[in-house]
Formats: C-alpha cells, structure tokens, sequence
C-alpha cells in the first residue's frame, strides 16, 4: 500500500533529524576510538569462514568520521580477494564498482570519497561493506538519503546471491531505524565490538 503524502513527510523528517544525532554521535566515538577501530574490524571480519564463492568484496573508502574499512582492506587484498571500491554513477542510480588496490589511483567522485580512477575494471561484488549513519538490531540502516546502496543492493539480489555487512561504530546503533518499503535490510553487522548476524530475509 503507497505510503501517505504526510506519513512520507514525517518519516522523512524522523530521518533527517535522527541524521543530525548519529553524526555527531559518530564524531566523538570516531574522536575516542580511531586510531583502533579499523584494525578492530579487521581482526573480527577475518575471525568469520567466508563462503568460498565470496571472491569480489566491496568496501568503501571512509568519508568524514567513518569507521575505517583500510585495514581491513589491505588483508583481504593480501589474501587473494579482489576488493572493489563504489562509484556514484549519476542521481537515483545503482552504485558501480572499480577495482582497488595498494597504489591505485583515486580520484574525487560521486559524494565527494574517492575511487580508483577511469579505466580500473569494474566488478559485481559477492559481499559489501556498507557505510551508514545508523542501524539497528533488526538489520536496517540509514545512510545519507540518497538510497545509493539500496538500489544497488536490490539490483545486486535480483542477479545472485550477495551479502551486506554494514560497518559502523557501536555508538552508531539505535532502538530502531525509520523504514520505508524501499531499504535493503543488512545481513550482519560488523563494529569494532564484533560481527554479529541477522536473521531473516535480507530484503
């Protein structure tokens, strides 16, 4: 059933003032916890048996007081994953991605985070890592408001299997996510407490 003009006008205000919240929550775990969290990710990333047709992993390059994926990325490029960077392709599309590694070229794009430049191969990801502001213990996320990952998250599940990790802050989390029909629900969880796993249907 389509959601009411003015049930879309308060949920969109739920968001943008839960927005306002997380980041500045964010800022001072971020301030507190940086110079550690990213290596924490990591260890509790690789502690977890991947499936073994996991082979392209997504991850992101953090953007502002993001929990920091690099760590992380340069052992799953060490381990022989192809890891992937997201391109913002143009407004209400799907996210693309670019093959990354130690070296690579980046450049400005998109939201303003960097990719590898024109030119590096583009891949379907197996698994993404997913930025955010928040998220909550049924699985769901609020990002940035321009539903990037949920149109590519959708688009990806139509084609294969694919997993979503989210990756945040513990002080990121909260009783519960203003949803709507549209967002792509996480299958796991990863912060710098542990990973834990949501059950259910991921869509």
């Amino acid at each position: 059933m389509p959601v009411s003009e003015p049930l879309n006008d308060m949920l969109a205000a739920d968001k943008a003032a839960l927005r306002s919240e997380i980041e500045a929550r964010r800022g001072v775990a971020h301030d507190a916890l940086s110079d550690t969290a990213g290596h924490a990710i990591r260890d509790h990333f690789l502690g977890v048996a991947l499936p073994t047709d996991i082979t392209v992993i997504a991850a992101y390059w953090p953007f502002r007081t993001e929990i920091d994926p690099r760590p992380l990325m340069l052992a799953l490029h060490a381990r022989g994953y192809r890891v992937v960077l997201p391109v913002v392709v143009k407004k209400d599309a799907p996210l693309k991605f670019r093959l990354w590694g130690p070296g690579a070229t980046l450049v400005k794009a998109g939201l303003g985070g960097l990719v590898p430049d024109v030119g590096a191969p583009e891949l379907e990801p197996d698994l993404l890592l997913v930025p955010m502001l928040a998220y909550d213990d049924t699985g769901h996320r609020l990002g940035y408001g321009g539903g990037f990952y949920d149109r590519t998250l959708e688009r990806l599940r139509g084609l294969k299997p694919v997993r979503a990790v989210g990756a945040a802050y513990e002080a990121q989390r909260v009783p519960a996510v203003p949803r709507e029909g549209t967002d792509q629900r996480l299958d796991a969880m990863l912060t710098e407490t542990g990973l834990v796993e949501f059950g259910g249907s991921s869509s």
